[in-house]
């Protein structure tokens, strides 16, 4: 089992990784599109502020990937969308905030009925399936669990529990490894990432195979990688 690790947000994260891992992926969680006319149907005033529950993302919505957003705000790389992402959800010191790049970006929310930011403290439940493949690609069936929050950690197989189940572990913070630990995956507070961890060298392959859309870490990426 491996222990929910800190990670500094400023330090390169591949020397930060537990022993035998050697590389790693930042994953995007997709931006949520519910049915058309979802949110005004659920509002009881004008000013409500209304978000799906997981049960209504899981069966009623689909996801939308960064490239998607990006085309159609004209923001030019995955920095700039999350750049966006954090200024406008008031999650970056004023040194860091863009509203050049929060401003398209804000306002093609506002002309795109239905449209939702991206879970920002967990793992996308749209995303979990396709971890589990990674997870149990070299004949694992049993995972392993640990988060920090309530100090609770322990196993499953790992077609026992839905998406729902698993993104439920924890409210925030959790790690998920195979019982081999050839990978592993973590979420990251306030990123609206999800972290990739694994013990061979080419990771590009493994997110290629699963159709997630990522940023391969070098020897410099941080936590940090768009400021």
């Amino acid at each position: 089992m491996l222990d929910y690790i800190r990670l500094d947000w400023d330090l390169p994260i591949l020397p930060q990784l537990p022993n035998g891992f050697k590389s790693a992926a930042i994953l995007f969680h997709p931006f949520i599109q519910m049915p058309n006319g979802w949110e005004k149907s659920k509002r009881e005033n004008p000013y409500q502020h209304i978000y799906p529950s997981d049960e209504e993302m899981i069966n009623l919505s689909e996801p939308i990937s960064w490239k998607e957003v990006m085309s159609k705000s004209n923001l030019k790389s995955y920095k700039e969308l999350s750049l966006a992402l954090h200024t406008s959800t008031g999650a970056l010191r004023y040194k860091y905030k863009r509203e050049d790049l929060a401003n398209p970006f804000n306002s093609y929310l506002e002309i795109t009925p239905d449209l939702y930011y991206p879970d920002s403290d967990r793992t996308s439940l749209f995303i979990i399936d396709n971890l589990l493949k990674v997870l149990c690609s070299k004949n694992s069936n049993t995972l392993y669990f640990s988060e920090p929050i309530y100090g609770m950690n322990g196993s499953f197989e790992a077609q026992d529990k839905s998406p729902l189940e698993i993104g439920n572990l924890s409210p925030n913070d959790l790690i998920i490894t195979d019982e081999n630990m050839d990978f592993a995956f973590m979420s990251i507070y306030d990123s609206f990432t999800t972290l990739l961890l694994a013990k061979e060298i080419n990771i590009e392959n493994t997110i290629k195979s699963v159709n997630l859309e990522a940023l391969i870490c070098d020897k410099e990426t941080s936590l940090s990688w768009f400021l």
